[in-house]
């Protein structure tokens, strides 16, 4: 049986969200000055990790513009239940994205993930499940470790001692060595701005792609393991949206989207 769609909510002028909702940061890129060199790195600020630390409660975001079709968007790809709270022109960007979500067919497909994160609830571990996000690592938020999982990830333990959690950088980067780049379920090149997420069945899978940047991205190129001969891919604001340079080497398929703006996805199939 497929799963309804969860859609998020726009709250009229004046009107309160649920008072326990959790309140999320405005969806968006900041570039900041790079140390080492002349150029500026992008810092997005996104709040999947949030909305899967959370998952089941309520969340609300308070954005202006084009950002409040970027919150509807990233409330979706999470399954959460949100509230949006916008100025004039943010509620016509909601209502344009929340058109497109409608349209979107329902699924029955399970998150996919490489590891797990045991979360013990302290900033660390938010501010490492911060950076597994954006660095498009999918994981499991766990109250215990999942031995369905080659890495279990646990913070103060022999294996991720204290002294490491001081760099939640360098910490990431030793979890995606210990997955393995070639054993991702998910990659994509080409764009520092994009966050994706992935859900998986047997048969089929859906690609949640999520741009933080106001400009459209172009080109991303998309690596998902499996062999799938089928996919289709639908992109807000872009009719027609059409996958290229379609391939697959035994153990994954690639694809390109050629343009997509703030939200695409795209459903693979085996059959």
């Amino acid at each position: 049986m497929l799963a309804a769609l969860l859609l998020p909510s726009l709250l009229a002028a004046g009107a309160e969200a649920p008072a326990d909702a959790v309140k999320l940061n405005e969806p968006r890129v900041q570039f900041r000055a790079n140390e080492a060199s002349a150029t500026r790195s992008p810092w997005i600020d996104a709040n999947g990790w949030r909305l899967l630390r959370d998952s089941g409660r309520k969340f609300v975001y308070h954005v202006k513009g084009e950002a409040a079709a970027l919150a509807a968007a990233e409330a979706f790809t999470y399954g959460a239940e949100a509230f949006i709270s916008a100025d004039a022109p943010g509620a016509d960007a909601f209502t344009r994205m929340l058109e497109f979500l409608k349209n979107l067919p329902a699924t029955d497909l399970a998150p996919a993930a490489d590891f797990g994160v045991v979360d013990d609830g302290s900033d660390a571990n938010g501010e490492l499940l911060n950076l597994l996000t954006r660095m498009n690592l999918l994981y499991r938020v766990e109250k215990n470790p999942d031995r369905s999982f080659r890495v279990n990830v646990r913070l103060g333990t022999k294996e991720y001692p204290p002294d490491e959690a001081q760099n939640p950088s360098e910490l990431a980067h030793k979890i995606r060595s210990q997955i393995g780049d070639d054993q991702r379920l998910l990659r994509l090149y080409g764009s520092e701005v994009v966050i994706g997420r992935l859900l998986a069945g047997p048969h089929r899978a859906r690609v949640f792609l999520l741009n933080y940047s106001a400009r459209p991205v172009l080109g991303l190129r998309v690596r998902v393991r499996g062999a799938y001969p089928k996919g289709e891919l639908r992109a807000f604001l872009v009719p027609d949206a059409q996958v290229a340079d379609w391939t697959q080497d035994g153990t994954a398929t690639e694809f390109t989207i050629p343009e997509f703006r703030a939200f695409a996805i795209i459903d693979l199939s085996r059959d």
